[in-house]
């Protein structure tokens, strides 16, 4: 089976690519949402995080308010590193869980696994291969905007704590660019995806 790392920045069009990938028959895994699935209550995740930063991180329902656990981390490199530390090994092993089964059933099939911090944290290398999806800075400022209901000042601090595309060009194997209409976007991943079958790896 081939695993392919996918990967980009804030409101880079990477999920649009992802559903691109989904359409033309591949699994796609978004860590994202597993990161979402962990801080449940009940999820691998819960326990450590309301031990470590508090009932104030808690909803009235006694689920975790992901934006008051984020207001914690954020612009608090230490805080977001303990943050990562307890969310990131049981979201690996939920992400090895699912490869699993599914290689089982499509040994020579394609596995796309979306996180906008691949490069970031070293994980791509864990992956026959990366895309990565870009579009300009202007793009990425307007759909976070849009998209989001940040101001700019908000994007712009966020951007500030990412790599920038550019840099994370130098690790890709291929790169798709989202700039244009989603059509165009699309027939970039089809092309991308024509190559990802004739990868040896698929048969490893």
């Amino acid at each position: 089976m081939l695993r392919v790392a996918l990967t980009g920045g804030l409101a880079s069009g990477k999920s649009t690519v992802g559903r691109n990938f989904e359409q033309l028959g591949c699994l796609l895994v978004k860590l994202d949402e597993l990161g979402h699935q962990v801080l449940m209550r009940g999820g691998d995740a819960y326990d450590a995080v309301l031990a470590e930063f508090g009932p104030g991180v808690l909803s009235m329902g006694g689920t975790i308010d992901r934006k008051a656990l984020a207001a914690l981390v954020f612009g608090h490199p230490a805080q977001l590193e303990k943050l990562n530390r307890i969310v990131h090994p049981p979201v690996r092993r939920l992400a090895e869980r699912i490869l699993g089964g599914y290689q089982k059933e499509h040994p020579d099939g394609i596995a796309v696994v979306e996180a906008a911090i691949h490069i970031e944290t070293g994980g791509y290398r864990e992956y026959h291969c990366v895309v990565l999806a870009v579009c300009t800075p202007e793009q990425q400022m307007e759909r976070a905007m849009h998209r989001d209901g940040a101001t700019r000042e908000d994007v712009l601090a966020r951007l500030a704590r990412q790599m920038p595309l550019e840099e994370k060009r130098k690790y890709a194997d291929y790169v798709i660019d989202t700039s244009g209409t989603r059509e165009a976007a699309a027939r970039q991943t089809e092309a991308v995806y024509r190559q990802l079958l004739l990868r040896p790896e698929r048969y490893n």
